[in-house]
């Protein structure tokens, strides 16, 4: 009789016990509630330009030109900056020049370089930022 019992009980056991799955579950839950307020990085604000959009002729834009050689050098208006005077230059140049700043970047320009003047133009409390491809007289033709 006591075999036959046991028999009996194992083959009735068809049920899965979830509660140590929902149990991780609840403490992952936990988790990541209280590390997502942590985690609040602030990004940069992109605009992207519509197409047919008529440009404004009447207002004349003053933004801050970056240019950015394939050789890594930086210059605002000609003259070339390192590391430590882009964010200084970029501060003074802002109070005239409102609207922005363009990066101007050849097409081989190290990309770290121009990370480095975003950010720089962020650091100087600048919100809109404008990249593009600097053409060279060959390429035009």
């Amino acid at each position: 009789m006591g075999i036959g019992s046991n028999k009996k009980s194992r083959e009735t056991f068809n049920e899965i016990n979830i509660t140590p799955l929902t149990d991780i579950f609840l403490v992952l839950l936990i988790i990541m509630m209280v590390i997502a307020p942590l985690l609040d990085q602030q990004g940069l604000n992109l605009a992207v330009p519509q197409l047919g959009a008529p440009p404004d002729k009447d207002k004349e834009h003053k933004v801050i030109t970056v240019d950015i050689a394939e050789n890594g050098n930086i210059s605002i208006e000609g003259k070339i900056l390192n590391k430590n005077e882009l964010v200084l230059t970029i501060k003074d140049l802002q109070k005239e020049k409102k609207d922005g700043l363009i990066i101007q970047a050849e097409s081989n320009a190290i990309h770290q370089n121009i990370v480095m003047v975003m950010d720089a133009a962020r650091t100087a409390g600048i919100e809109n930022v404008s990249l593009m491809e600097k053409t060279t007289p060959s390429q035009q033709q």
